[in-house]
């Protein structure tokens, strides 16, 4: 009788191919024990097709919501320099001449095209890297470094802008509709604190706005307790705010004011155990369906340093975990308008709110 070798030998040489670690994985792979062989469902289930009216994504025919929006943290443009965010559809720059003001322009020089990002800032005015036209803070060529006279074209698009809560915002439209809310305390007798969360949402900012008015999404997913009164609810032509009392799962009890301006910003003014506390979000509008989220917490100062910043920072950890409930649904999600019920009546009017909202986009032919 023939003597067996001790190795098997291979069914192929293609088996040499294999990396040896992915052999390994593979060998490592459960052997089914009892496979199922059924069929579950004979025949496709068709729901009735959903009529509800959809709202307007941002840049459907070219347009957005005219809202305030954060390009950015204030820290992020020192003064002197230029910085380069997308917005929009397109590009702009913040930039900060020698008086500290920041300001927000397209970023394409009108000249060749060249991105005012690359270039500097000189005194009160821009510089383009390319051929060193200089323009100031109304967005007008005001020097060309050959002497040449500046084209009366020669302009950049100036956003209406605005410095607060460590954020740089810019509004899409050619004048502010709405205010961006303040905190009810002096910003001196407040501790506050803005961050850039560190990953961009992928929807519209609109799309987490609907929160707000989401009662049932407020009672089941974050799991707080109160009574809806559809009479406290206070819309305005760019806003909406409501009061409500109630408490945490955990027992702990609170106040809220909340709110939703334009289509880019969370309000929230709170009472936590009795201590007072702001929050908002604004969010950024990267591009069509891509946010930025910010966030910006502020507590009243006591005079105890300490105490305070320990309590800033159990408001911001408590913010960041609600919002982080969200968060992984917000990723995965494909939002639409459907199937409401009598709960859904305040995000019903919601809709409708988005959907009668301005919309418009004055820098197109600069900023792309």
């Amino acid at each position: 009788m023939a003597k067996q070798n001790d190795e098997q030998p291979a069914t192929s040489t293609a088996i040499d191919a294999v990396p040896p670690e992915l052999a390994e994985r593979l060998r490592a792979l459960p052997v089914l024990a009892s496979p199922v062989d059924h069929m579950e469902q004979k025949r496709a289930i068709v729901p009735a097709a959903r009529r509800a009216e959809p709202v307007p994504a941002e840049g459907a025919d070219g347009l957005f919501t005219q809202s305030w929006f954060p390009i950015c943290l204030a820290t992020e443009v020192a003064t002197g320099s230029i910085q380069g965010f997308d917005f929009l559809d397109g590009r702009v720059v913040v930039w900060r001449g020698e008086d500290g003001r920041a300001h927000v322009t397209s970023a394409f020089c009108p000249h060749l095209g060249a991105s005012l990002e690359a270039g500097d800032v000189v005194g009160q005015r821009v510089r383009c890297a390319f051929h060193h036209w200089e323009y100031g803070t109304d967005g007008r060529c005001a020097k060309t470094a050959i002497g040449d006279t500046p084209p009366p074209s020669a302009c950049l698009f100036v956003f209406p802008s605005m410095e607060r809560y460590g954020l740089i915002w810019a509004f899409n439209g050619i004048e502010p509709l709405y205010a961006v809310p303040r905190f009810p305390l002096a910003a001196e007798k407040m501790l506050i604190k803005t961050i850039a969360l560190p990953d961009l949402m992928p929807v519209d900012p609109w799309v987490q706005c609907c929160n707000t008015p989401d009662i049932q999404h407020i009672k089941t997913l974050h799991r707080i307790h109160f009574d809806e009164d559809a009479s406290n609810m206070q819309w305005r032509d760019h806003s909406l705010m409501y009061e409500f009392e109630g408490f945490f799962d955990s027992g702990t009890a609170a106040s809220w004011q909340v709110g939703v301006f334009g289509t880019s910003l969370y309000y929230q003014s709170a009472y936590l155990d009795g201590r007072w506390f702001g929050f908002m979000v604004p969010m950024g509008l990267v591009r069509p369906g891509m946010t930025r989220n910010y966030m910006v917490l502020a507590v009243e100062k006591t005079g105890d340093t300490a105490a305070d910043r320990e309590f800033l920072e159990q408001c911001l950890l408590t913010e960041v975990g609600i919002v982080g409930e969200d968060t992984h649904i917000m990723t995965s999600m494909r939002f639409r308008p459907g199937t409401l019920t009598r709960s859904d009546r305040t995000l019903g009017h919601y809709f409708k709110f988005l959907r009668d909202y301005p919309r418009a986009h004055p820098s197109a032919a600069f900023i792309t």
